[in-house]
């Protein structure tokens, strides 16, 4: 049978899942989740929070301070940037640039204030903030678990431009009855104190915010641009994997393209379509972001922070810091570590 003259098209490629995990384990891995604060509140009858709730009275660290709202009993409303979203026992919302929102019950509610009525800190145990006991509420009794998370991956501009004001869950969904069990294992924390509670919180917070994530991934929609559709990208996806398990190595284009298996061009081309920027300079964005981390967590001298961020001079270095956070090096760690005055 003779050959056919016209072979077929190669299959279209498909979106690498895997490198997408190994990119957000990466990132996530690199740079936790920590710092958590959490409060219970529980308001009864009509009732309203204020539009802007002030993460200085919980002491959030600079940048990066996420509020967050799990629903352990009863329903409420939602409103942000102009539209409102109804939540449910199990739900879980989050805010990865802090942004101004209100909750409530009701119509023409009470206003009440938990972030300003919360007792001096530090707590023995997870402080409960009652409002109208006895007022019956359309939706029954409401509970709330909130605080923050300090999530310093929020500094990194490719993640940050792809993130939406709110992560919403609903952990009621099918596929989520592992979650259900984290949630209520939150709640029998906060219910139960024990011995090292207070940490049991912030990794079971953790585990819920990641999953949070990982869903705002797959829902990424076909032909999509940025750092969420680049993940699933079966070129770009493998180019960040790359980099991300090895951002200290002394990377130049040419070697970046080899690894993927592109030409440099090639390359280039698809991270401007997809990510509006280049492979030097994402990788510069990311080691900058882990120079702001070691900065904000250790006493590491700032010239070592330098050259593993890849910069020849502490003066090179701290000029692109300040472009990227608006702040130098020192002053940054100044503020997240504060106290005495550490040697440079």
């Amino acid at each position: 049978m003779p050959e056919p003259l016209i072979e077929p098209p190669p299959p279209a490629p498909q979106p690498d899942r895997a490198a997408a995990d190994d990119v957000l384990s990466a990132v996530l891995g690199a740079i936790r989740l920590s710092g958590s604060v959490q409060f219970c509140f529980m308001p009864s009858g009509a009732w309203r929070t204020d539009a802007a709730p002030s993460l200085a009275a919980l002491g959030g660290g600079p940048g990066g301070a996420m509020p967050f709202h799990i629903v352990a009993q009863g329903a409420c409303w939602l409103k942000i940037a102009g539209r409102t979203v109804e939540l449910v026992a199990g739900d879980m919302v989050a805010f990865p640039f802090a942004t101004g929102h209100q909750l409530g019950a009701g119509r023409d509610g009470r206003l009440v204030t938990p972030v300003k009525d919360l007792p001096p800190r530090p707590w023995r145990t997870i402080p409960v903030m009652r409002y109208g006991a006895g007022e019956a509420a359309e939706g029954g009794d409401v509970r709330l678990l909130c605080g923050y998370l300090e999530f310093a991956a929020a500094g990194f501009r490719p993640l940050r431009d792809a993130l939406p004001d709110m992560l919403h869950m609903r952990t009621s969904d099918d596929d989520l009855a592992w979650l259900r069990t984290i949630v209520a294992q939150i709640v029998s924390e906060v219910d139960r104190p024990h011995a090292g509670g207070v940490s049991m919180l912030e990794r079971l917070t953790e585990i819920a915010f990641i999953e949070l994530l990982r869903r705002h991934v797959r829902a990424t929609p076909k032909g999509a641009t940025g750092w969420l559709a680049a993940m699933t990208d079966p070129v770009l996806g493998r180019s960040l994997a790359v980099i991300h398990a090895d951002p200290r190595r002394d990377w130049t284009g040419p070697a970046l393209a080899a690894a993927c298996g592109l030409s440099r061009s090639a390359l280039a081309e698809r991270f401007e379509t997809v990510l509006a920027t280049s492979p030097m300079r994402y990788l510069r964005e990311w080691r900058l972001c882990l120079a702001s981390v070691a900065l904000a967590t250790t006493r590491q001298p700032i010239a070592e922070v330098a050259h593993e961020a890849g910069y020849g001079t502490e003066a090179a270095f701290s000029r692109a810091f300040s472009r990227a956070y608006d702040l130098p090096p020192a002053a940054w760690r100044a503020r997240a570590i504060p106290g005495p005055p550490r040697p440079a």
